[in-house]
């Protein structure tokens, strides 16, 4: 129990120091979702969602997401009733006074691997593993970090001690994260046949963090850009009204 509670202690500290900067200088990746006209890759934030559930979703929640926001990255109403009908929430009450557990419908929101907070941690070695709805926009560096620390797992080098129940990671923080590595090559079979290496998987479950942490981005830039060409035109007119009001002064 004591060597469980230093462990904990550990993780919560070296994530605290994760929030403030990575350990190792991030690689900047190249993501189709950046700059101003920037868009999301569907077909790899589908990707990302199948490895987030066949990975991810035993320990992480997505509190944030409804099933029904899928339609957003291309899935139709029928697959996102499939897909919500997997799982199953609690609901009620009935007639009788009692609570019932039926299948989610489009309108719940993701369904959350553990009930509770502390059901989370223990069933995690006392390590709470957070939601990833936010995570993008959450840890500096944003997809570059997560993709980072998703690749960065690897044997600690000579004359480093990893504590027990730790793994090595270069670019978290003091090197040592509780969560051990949670993929490896060919761990999910996509649908589509796309090769599952830890790259690509890293890849697409980035893509679809980055979508769940601004599902509206899309729709921002393209009403940025709208704003911006108004305001061109706004300023042409303003200025040939004004040198028509003034063309008579010398």
């Amino acid at each position: 129990m004591r060597r469980a509670m230093i462990t904990v202690a550990a993780a919560l500290i070296l994530g605290s120091a994760g929030q403030a900067q990575a350990a190792v200088e991030v690689p900047k990746q190249d993501w189709s979702f950046e700059g101003i006209f920037g868009t999301y890759d569907r077909a790899s934030a589908q990707r990302g969602l199948q490895v987030y559930k066949e990975v991810c979703a035993g320990c992480h929640s997505l509190d944030q997401i409804y099933y029904r926001n899928l339609a957003d990255i291309g899935y139709s109403t029928a697959a996102i009733k499939a897909f919500a009908a997997e799982e199953e929430v609690q609901d009620g009450p009935d007639s009788e006074g009692e609570m019932y557990m039926r299948p989610a419908r489009p309108s719940d929101r993701f369904v959350r691997p553990f009930p509770n907070d502390n059901a989370a941690r223990a069933g995690n070695n006392g390590a709470f593993p957070p939601d990833l709805s936010l995570m993008v926009e959450a840890r500096v560096g944003g997809p570059n970090y997560l993709h980072a620390l998703l690749t960065g797992y690897s044997d600690p080098p000579s004359g480093k001690t990893v504590m027990e129940g730790m793994s090595y990671n270069k670019y978290f923080p003091g090197n040592q994260i509780a969560m051990p590595p949670p993929l490896l090559d060919d761990a999910v079979e996509y649908s589509d046949g796309t090769k599952a290496t830890v790259e690509q998987m890293s890849r697409d479950i980035v893509t679809f963090l980055a979508w769940t942490s601004e599902p509206n981005m899309e729709e921002r830039k393209s009403m940025g850009v709208k704003v911006m060409l108004f305001l061109f035109v706004f300023t042409g007119l303003l200025v040939a009204v004004k040198r028509r009001v003034w063309a008579d002064v010398h």
